[in-house]
């Protein structure tokens, strides 16, 4: 007689593996957020919100209820998981944004004199910006990861090769956390689509956000870290 797998083992292989929630990977966002808790932790305090622990405890605070929902998410979840999640997201890049004009007010102000450090926090402030503009994406297209499961061919916010061109991919095949990641990234060097475009407004209106906060990040926090450098 076959002995019965206690549920929470289920759970947890289906977590970290493919098994009974669909295609997706639960973990990356996870350890997503884990590794934006580590860089706002590590910058430094005048470009911090409050202490430099304060942000950094309110998201962590965020986060169980965010880890929790991943391991129960299911295609018809209910609205208010749904928007603890987006919470989350939301105040991750809010203090990032925040933190980012600090950082622009210190220079303006001839505050920001050590190169290097400015340097230093300008590029954890830009993989933050990077990292949590993707979970944004990957949060909204097509109604969440939990909608995406039912794995449908209905309109997205995002159009990806995979899709335009599904002679090319495996056959039902479905962007995870890490396309979205990846379409953050090249959004953020690139300043503009690169494979993957945006079909809706919302879309539109979120990639031109982050090429804001990065061209602030490149262009005027580096540059004048160079110059200081100098």
């Amino acid at each position: 007689m076959m002995t019965r797998i206690p549920r929470f083992v289920v759970r947890c292989y289906a977590f970290f593996g493919r098994v009974d929630h669909g295609p997706e990977q639960r973990w990356p966002p996870v350890l997503a957020v884990l590794g934006i808790l580590a860089l706002q932790l590590t910058l430094a305090e005048r470009f911090t919100v409050g202490p430099n622990g304060l942000v950094p405890a309110l998201e962590l605070l965020l986060l169980v209820p965010f880890t929790v929902a991943a391991f129960t998410r299911h295609d018809q979840e209910t609205l208010p998981v749904r928007t603890f999640n987006i919470l989350l997201i939301a105040t991750v890049n809010f203090f990032n944004l925040l933190s980012l004009l600090l950082l622009i007010s210190a220079l303006l102000h001839g505050k920001a004199a050590d190169g290097i450090v400015l340097l230093e926090n300008a590029l954890k402030l830009w993989i933050t910006n990077v990292i949590g503009f993707g979970m944004w994406y990957w949060e909204m297209d097509r109604g969440g990861p939990a909608k995406r499961r039912l794995n449908l061919r209905r309109h997205g916010d995002f159009l990806f090769p995979q899709l335009s061109n599904p002679e090319f991919a495996q056959k039902n095949w479905t962007p995870d956390f890490w396309d979205y990641l990846y379409l953050s990234f090249t959004n953020a060097t690139a300043f503009s689509p690169t494979d993957t475009l945006p079909l809706t407004g919302r879309a539109k209106l979120l990639m031109l956000l982050q090429s804001f906060i990065a061209l602030l990040t490149i262009t005027l926090v580096a540059a004048r870290a160079v110059n200081i450098l100098k």
